[in-house]
């Protein structure tokens, strides 16, 4: 791969869009880091959300009560010892918000308006200046819909949830059948719900990881950038 300096001349927004297990969090994360970008998991900020709604006894149907929670939060990421760490009201939960049941719970969440209204803002904010790649479910339709590059990370479900099995089994008892499960169940919930459903934006690149190492998704969107 080229150097960083050499990629990229003027900063731009790039937003890597799809489905849970299509391998975002470590592509865009490497993407970032290859281009000298700040790198923004957009999916963490609606666990945080969730987090603080399961602490709080919020229930994710209770939209009066989750605008009254939202409020009351503030919610940042910092980089330590080389890592992104998630922050909610000065606490580190990067590691409580990856819980299974959390997971779950940030889908029913992130169906809220209030939350997403919530949010929006934060997430634009994280982009000012641009430089930055964003990962998520709508950053390419809604949150940034005039991003200069947006790319659409999909792989056979199959796949999709063994990556989250792996990804889980150090601290999770959870079997391959069980993370299948929850996967469909997240998948419908993104793509059937009102509000900013999981789709990809018209514009997006799309890219299918199936058969594809992390490092041959990166070249293929670091060769993509360097025709733009």
């Amino acid at each position: 791969m080229n150097n960083a300096g050499d990629t990229v001349r003027r900063p731009l927004v790039i937003t890597i869009d799809g489905p849970a297990g299509a391998g975002k969090t470590t592509v865009s994360r490497k993407l970032a880091q290859h281009l000298g970008y700040r790198y923004v998991d957009t999916g963490a900020l609606y666990r945080a959300v969730a987090l603080a709604a399961r602490r709080a006894g919020v229930a994710a149907g209770n939209a009066s009560s989750l605008e009254t929670l939202c409020r009351q939060l503030t919610i940042d990421f910092v980089v330590a010892g080389g890592r992104t760490r998630l922050i909610l009201n000065g606490e580190d939960v990067s590691d409580a918000i990856r819980e299974p049941d959390i997971t779950m719970l940030a889908s029913a969440v992130s169906a809220q308006p209030v939350v997403r209204g919530f949010l929006l803002g934060i997430q634009r904010r994280l982009a000012e200046g641009k430089g930055v790649v964003l990962e998520g479910r709508d950053m390419g339709t809604v949150v940034f819909p005039d991003a200069e590059i947006k790319y659409y990370l999909d792989a056979s479900a199959e796949i999709r949830a063994l990556r989250r099995y792996r990804e889980l089994a150090p601290k999770s008892t959870q079997s391959l059948k069980a993370v299948q499960c929850d996967m469909q169940q997240r998948d419908s919930n993104d793509a059937s719900r009102a509000v900013a459903p999981l789709k990809m934006a018209r514009d997006a690149i799309r890219i299918d990881s199936t058969a594809l190492s992390i490092d041959q998704v990166i070249e293929v969107m670091v060769d993509h950038i360097n025709r733009i």
